[in-house]
């Protein structure tokens, strides 16, 4: 009878360790599920936090965008300087019989978006340009050739090259090197 006993307990024990295996598996499962589901509420953002998070990249879009347009505007109005060339008049100033010479080397002032503009206004026009600057020089007064006194030539060459060129595209005009010499 005992042999009885063992025996109908084995028939059981396949079918009880079949269900608990099947258990153990159903709950494995079920656990993932449940941590994913966590997982999903916890670290996927809500709408609300995507539209804030998209907002914020278009707006740093937009200040980027606004900050290159500004840098590429203060690029196109930088001043630069523009070879002129270089003279050497030989005059006599009216009412004296001496002689002079002076040797100038100028550079205009152009903002930097004329500057090609500029390049080839000069190449096209460079004789009649130097014509109307060696004239200016020849015609001013020896007072107005002094060292303290050059902004009024310079303001006359100004008007001159701009009076020259299609548009005004000088904004000033300047002396690299001067020398007035008496022969």
């Amino acid at each position: 009878m005992a042999d009885d006993d063992q025996k109908t307990e084995e028939p059981e024990s396949p079918i009880a360790s079949g269900l608990g295996g099947r258990g153990m598996i159903i709950a494995f499962v079920s656990i993932v599920i449940l941590m994913e589901t966590a997982m999903f509420f916890f670290f996927i953002p809500s709408a609300d936090e995507v539209s804030a998070l998209a907002e914020e990249r278009l707006l740093d879009s937009i200040q980027q965008g606004e900050n290159a347009t500004k840098k590429q505007i203060n690029d196109e109005n930088l001043i630069k300087e523009f070879p002129l060339g270089k003279f050497g008049e030989t005059f006599s100033p009216q009412d004296t019989e001496l002689t002079f010479r002076v040797e100038i080397e100028l550079y205009g002032l152009v903002k930097e978006k004329f500057r090609e503009q500029l390049s080839l206004e000069h190449e096209g026009k460079q004789g009649r340009l130097r014509h109307a600057i060696r004239t200016k020089i020849r015609n001013s007064d020896l007072e107005e050739l002094s060292k303290n006194n050059l902004g009024l030539l310079e303001r006359r060459i100004l008007t001159e090259c701009n009076h020259l060129l299609a548009d005004d595209l000088l904004i000033g005009v300047g002396f690299k090197s001067y020398q007035l010499i008496e022969q």
